[in-house]
């Protein structure tokens, strides 16, 4: 049998970097501990010219969480349609690995990109008292499903 890739037992890494504009205010709510967890959702667009030179836009939304201190400073300073650059990891849906796939008013299928943020970075015009930057407060190094999905409260 063959292995996907890396050594058993060894622990392979991801870092996503996202910028974007927030598509929702955000919302804080608690985990059960009384971990402050802020989500959001934002999309990053990209424009092109296709093979016929017309005008292209592609959007792809995503649905961040940020826990801890971090998910505070979030709530307060972020709002709908502000600039922001989101550093995290995928959270793939659990019994797929994919993202997690869901069915429109409209009966159409779509799909949504979970981010568990690891640091968030105000960018764009900066009003009064927003800090410039917001890293966790220790690095993310938690063992995989510590914090189980019942857990968030959204």
């Amino acid at each position: 049998m063959r292995k996907a890739c890396g050594k058993e037992g060894e622990t392979m890494y991801h870092k996503l970097i996202i910028a974007g504009h927030l598509g929702t205010d955000p919302e804080m709510r608690y985990t059960p501990e009384g971990t402050p967890v802020t989500s959001f959702r934002m999309a990053s667009n990209i424009r092109y010219r296709d093979a016929s030179g017309e005008q292209r836009e592609e959007t792809i939304w995503f649905r961040v969480s940020v826990f801890g201190r971090q998910a505070e400073i979030a709530n307060q300073y972020l709002q709908k349609g502000r600039p922001v650059l989101v550093e995290g990891r995928l959270r793939p849906d659990p019994q797929t690995g994919n993202p997690r796939i869901f069915r429109r008013s409209d009966g159409t299928a779509g799909a949504v990109y979970e981010v568990r943020a690891d640091r968030i970075v105000f960018i764009g015009p900066r009003p009064a008292e927003a800090p410039p930057a917001v890293e966790a407060e220790e690095p993310v190094l938690e063992e995989p499903g510590s914090i189980e999905e019942e857990e968030i409260p959204f």
